[in-house]
């Protein structure tokens, strides 16, 4: 799979195919015996989607044979994305609860908050991908007959053309304090749109707006290298996808530098801490991928 700055995607190729992923390890961490996360329409998603791979994983199919390296590298993967999603869902909750009741999932992908968490009354929760997964999830949680938690409303546009302005056009109140997340997202953006992204979210925000990200502290590593690295981890789990090629190179912006400059109070919190949080073991390996990334929450002053 190789990028390009006008590339677009469906959840079975490109990008998307690494958010059937993520729902695939939200699937299998739902079902761990103390289970941090709740995610029940995680796994009829991927179904839905039905790439082979994923589908017998979230199935109990896949068993990575005679390779330890293999299982531990699934469990790795499973705790990460179970930790990265707890972080993610308390954000928006403790948002709401201390009033906040706009909120915008970037790059929604497979992502069903909308659906799934307890949104106070009034909440509108807007969801911003591709039109190709927009379409596809809304289409497979009627079927599902799954029904929002909140006022869910979407939009449909690349992250790279005008968002903004279609989010307006879809309903979003730039007046009032917005909830904010960029799961997942700043690895798959060139450089120069990550910065693009955030001064749009600073421009849309309203003082007292709250902003959850994450980003990967590593500077010594290229994308290409982390890309390749992560589709070594997946294939030892027996995945047959090629996911590599996904991440753009190039410079980028110390993501807690440029939002500080930008107006916003920063605070960060190691993966390792998250991982003691919520009472999951934290690897205890040094080249461990999980070693450098940083979560990070943000206030507008």
């Amino acid at each position: 799979m190789t990028r390009s700055d006008q590339d677009s995607w469906d959840l079975a190729s490109s990008v998307g195919a690494t958010a059937t992923m993520v729902a695939a390890a939200r699937a299998l961490a739902s079902e761990a015996t103390n289970p941090i996360i709740d995610d029940p329409f995680a796994a009829p998603l991927v179904r839905a989607v039905g790439l082979d791979f994923f589908r017998r994983l979230v199935d109990g199919e896949v068993v990575p044979e005679g390779s330890e390296d293999g299982e531990r590298d699934l469990q790795l993967e499973t705790d990460s994305i179970a930790v990265r999603t707890r972080f993610f869902d308390d954000f928006f909750l403790n948002a709401a609860r201390d009033g906040i009741r706009q909120a915008v999932i970037l790059a929604a992908g497979l992502d069903a908050r909308a659906y799934r968490l307890s949104w106070p009354p009034g909440s509108v929760v807007y969801e911003v991908d591709q039109p190709q997964v927009v379409d596809f999830k809304s289409t497979a949680m009627s079927k599902l007959g799954a029904t929002p938690t909140a006022d869910r409303r979407t939009v449909s546009i690349d992250l790279r053309e005008d968002w903004p302005d279609a989010s307006r056009r879809s309903g979003f109140d730039a007046g009032q304090p917005t909830s904010w997340s960029a799961e997942g997202l700043l690895m798959y953006l060139p450089p120069e749109a990550q910065d693009r992204l955030f001064d749009s979210i600073t421009g849309l925000s309203a003082p007292g707006s709250r902003l959850a990200t994450e980003f990967h502290g590593d500077a010594g590593r290229t994308m290409s290298e982390r890309a390749r690295q992560f589709n070594e981890r997946w294939a030892k789990v027996g995945c047959d996808i090629d996911l590599s090629g996904l991440f753009f190179d190039g410079e980028r912006s110390d993501v807690v530098d440029y939002l500080t400059g930008a107006g916003w109070q920063v605070s960060t919190r190691p993966r390792r801490e998250l991982f003691a949080d919520y009472g999951l073991v934290y690897p205890d390996d040094e080249e461990s991928q999980l070693r450098n990334i940083v979560a990070v929450t943000a206030t507008l002053r």
